[in-house]
């Protein structure tokens, strides 16, 4: 059998169970592949490709981060899939959780996964009619997401247990742009850490200290407490504008929230939005 063909048969039925049941326990991986390694023929560079899988033992100190992504089609959602699954990429110990808002999961978003080669789960939840956004409506009309970061939190609730799997979790829209530091701030979470959000609301900036609202983006959670709260969702009876606000009241009070980003100083995250392109004709052929 040509190895090469056997070690790519591999790494792809491994990597469709990360995506799809969210697996991420390479040490399994590891151990299996070194089982039986006289077997597969595995070259020498196969082989140190799989202990590379392994190396870094102070990722392993660190807390996994769920990045919870709702998504939707439109033009540029390839676009920004792409600018955020490449930010994630940099980013040590990082789970990513993708729900499309659809009726099937899509090829656009499962190639785009693959190839992130990031650690991650597909899931798919389409929004009711009655909360659908049209197009000439204002984004604050209409509550976004709801289903999508609900169908999250489901799946971890179902997959991860209390007590024994640790990490944080942290709602990442599409639409917005991270520098790299802010995943060093979510790491340091212990209940529920804020931030501050860079262009919301017509403002410079949001700030959770400040303002008696929390952007979505402005703070993570600790999986302990997601795990522990299973009545805690996002609903759509939730007031405009509060739903964040409400979501975390479930886990804790304003005055026990943890200031992070220097103490709420600095600005990592920023509400930036695509310009919506105007489109007169498709290219044939092409994949964009």
């Amino acid at each position: 059998m040509d190895r090469s063909s056997n070690f790519d048969k591999i790494i792809v039925i491994w990597k469709l169970t990360v995506i799809e049941t969210g697996v991420d326990k390479l040490q399994v991986l590891k151990e299996a592949l070194d089982l039986h390694k006289e077997k597969l023929q595995l070259s020498r560079q196969q082989l140190l490709l799989l202990e590379h899988l392994e190396s870094n033992k102070d990722n392993r100190k660190l807390p996994i981060i769920y990045a919870v992504t709702p998504t939707y089609w439109r033009y540029v959602q390839k676009a920004e899939l792409t600018r955020i699954s490449q930010t994630l990429q940099l980013v040590p110990n990082v789970h990513w959780i993708v729900i499309e808002d659809s009726e099937e999961k899509t090829d656009l978003v499962r190639n785009l996964i693959l190839e992130s080669k990031l650690i991650a789960t597909h899931l798919n939840a389409k929004t009711p009619p009655f909360e659908q956004i049209k197009d000439k409506d204002p984004r604050w009309k209409r509550h976004r997401g709801v289903e999508q970061r609900n169908m999250a939190l489901a799946w971890l609730r179902e997959n991860l247990q209390l007590n024994k799997d640790k990490g944080v979790v942290y709602f990442m829209d599409d639409d917005n742009t991270y520098n790299i530091k802010l995943f060093t701030e979510i790491g340091k979470v212990k209940k529920v850490g804020v931030w501050p959000v860079g262009l919301v609301g017509g403002l410079n900036a949001e700030t959770p200290i400040l303002d008696s609202t929390t952007d979505m983006a402005g703070f993570a959670i600790n999986l302990d407490l997601i795990l522990a709260k299973h009545e805690a969702v996002f609903s759509y009876a939730m007031e405009k504008g509060l739903q964040e606000s409400e979501f975390l009241s479930y886990f804790t009070t304003k005055e026990e929230l943890e200031p992070l980003a220097d103490n709420c100083t600095k600005v990592y995250v920023w509400h930036t939005r695509t310009e919506k392109p105007v489109v007169n004709g498709i290219v044939q052929g092409l994949e964009v």
